[in-house]
């Protein structure tokens, strides 16, 4: 009897496939059968890096906030794989100030760039929306799909500016308003493609992962995991169980739902 969990033949494009979380997302649906079609800006990456998976997979090119890149690439997989079964809205940026000795300064909230809110909302929303709307549609053609939307933990509580401060009391950066906006607004999308297309077989979730540690300063990690309570921030790969049964028929009646992995984060 095969397993609900069996990816085996089903062809998943991973958004933001060359990121830290986006890697590990396209490992895990290679684990458990998928070909995955590795998707970013630089495409002789994605093409290196799908040669690592362990089923035949491709790297694509693509910007997801140019619709005609994202039309290329669902014609490029229909041409190779004749369907698309799983879409995980996974590209995003976050803030990437020009000067970190303004950084602090520039992140406060009273003098938060536009420019730099406009390209978080251009990325990480409209971004989500012009690839669900594209690869989506064709799904609905075949009768089924699943779209797993990356969302964050502040997009449901506010963030803890605390935890960005030294032990010295120093300020080090304001988490800005930018990226919270942004994923506050992807559960709130997750929820109206999965109304709105319930019925023609085309599941949308979204997947809501915790803080992961990743070379931050030591007191960033002791702050974020003192609010954990597991006690520690995420590793790269807490999240890959979660993606499984997102992407699989494990969770074939679940729709319009935040699985949320962040080790407690958002439980106080």
């Amino acid at each position: 009897m095969e397993s609900p969990f069996s990816l085996k033949d089903k062809v998943a494009v991973v958004t933001g496939g060359l990121g830290l979380l986006g890697k590990q997302h396209c490992d895990a649906l290679s684990e458990f059968g998928a070909h995955v079609v590795v998707c970013d800006l630089n495409e002789d990456q994605c093409r290196a890096f799908a040669k690592t998976l362990s089923t035949e997979s491709i790297g694509i090119g693509i910007d997801v906030t140019d619709p005609e890149t994202i039309k290329t690439l669902v014609k490029r997989v229909l041409s190779e794989y004749g369907r698309i079964d799983i879409l995980i809205n996974n590209a995003a940026v976050n803030d990437a100030f020009e000067s970190p000795a303004l950084s602090l300064q520039t992140s406060r909230l009273e003098h938060y760039p536009l420019s730099m809110w406009q390209k978080i909302m251009e990325v990480n929303v409209t971004g989500v929306f012009l690839c669900s709307q594209i690869i989506g549609t064709q799904m609905m053609k075949q009768g089924k799909g699943s779209i797993i939307n990356i969302a964050s933990t502040y997009g449901m509580v506010g963030p803890d500016q605390s935890i960005y401060r030294s032990p010295e009391g120093q300020q080090t950066f304001f988490k800005s308003p930018a990226y919270a906006a942004s994923k506050g607004a992807i559960l709130a999308l997750t929820r109206f493609l999965a109304t709105t297309w319930g019925a023609t077989g085309v599941r949308v979730n979204a997947l809501t992962p915790g803080g992961v540690e990743n070379h931050q300063e030591g007191f960033f990690i002791q702050n974020y995991s003192l609010k954990t309570p597991l006690g520690r921030m995420a590793r790269v790969d807490d999240f890959k169980g979660a993606i499984i049964f997102l992407a699989s028929d494990a969770s074939d009646y679940m729709t319009g739902a935040n699985l949320v992995i962040d080790g407690g984060w958002t439980a106080w």
